[in-house]
């Protein structure tokens, strides 16, 4: 993983609840695990819109 030192301003009351929310051990893994996870599920809404929320998933017919 290319890491790159960053000066970025945060809101640290939202930052610090964010490393609560996410149990990340710091402001900067919790930053990287959001960002993880909007990339993610932006890939997600893709696919839905894509595919038109007809993917079968295991499990889905019980």
């Amino acid at each position: 993983m290319a890491v790159t030192l960053t000066s970025i301003r945060l809101n640290t009351k939202l930052a610090d609840e964010a490393v609560r929310v996410l149990g990340a051990k710091s402001r900067t893994e919790a930053v990287h695990i959001a960002l993880e996870e909007i990339v993610k599920l932006n890939r997600f809404k893709k696919i839905m819109a894509r595919t038109g929320g007809k993917l079968k998933f295991a499990g889905s017919d019980e």
